[in-house]
């Protein structure tokens, strides 16, 4: 499986706070599923918990809140475009004071037998963002891929 990754780092600024850096996390993965099934794995509560072995919540409309591997993960949906885009804002319990959330965009192009998914997640904390980096690919994309190859 190909996986591609670019980060990129940009100063932010609060109002009345001092230049905080994020980072862009840019990543493309194959996963051996169409679109559709893939969209509605990242936002089905069940199945998003059955591929990651953690609790996970969603209110699937634009404004509803999310939650992942049992609320370290936690947000809400910006835009829901079904099966091809999910934009979110997105933030963990380790999240640093001072920074807001970042912005998640996913989106999923059919490619063959599967699916091409792009990811692009922009005002990651510069401190945090090889973790998250690392976090998508381990405990995202590689279960993804070994749930979607056992169905």
């Amino acid at each position: 499986m190909k996986h591609s990754d670019t980060s990129s780092t940009k100063p932010t600024r609060a109002p009345g706070r001092q230049q905080k850096k994020t980072k862009t996390i840019k990543q493309k993965e194959f996963i051996p599923a169409p679109p559709s099934e893939i969209y509605d794995a990242l936002l089905n509560e069940r199945t998003h918990s059955e591929f990651t072995g953690a609790k996970a919540t969603c209110e699937r409309f634009v404004g509803g809140k999310f939650s992942a591997w049992n609320g370290y993960i936690s947000g809400k949906n910006v835009k829901l475009e079904s099966p091809h885009r999910i934009v979110q804002e997105w933030r963990t319990s380790e999240w640093p004071n001072g920074f807001g959330p970042s912005l998640l965009e996913v989106t999923f192009q059919p490619k063959g037998a599967g699916t091409e998914v792009y990811l692009v997640q922009s005002n990651v904390p510069a401190t945090q963002a090889k973790f998250y980096k690392k976090g998508w690919a381990e405990f995202y994309w590689k279960p993804l891929r070994k749930y979607f190859r056992k169905r």
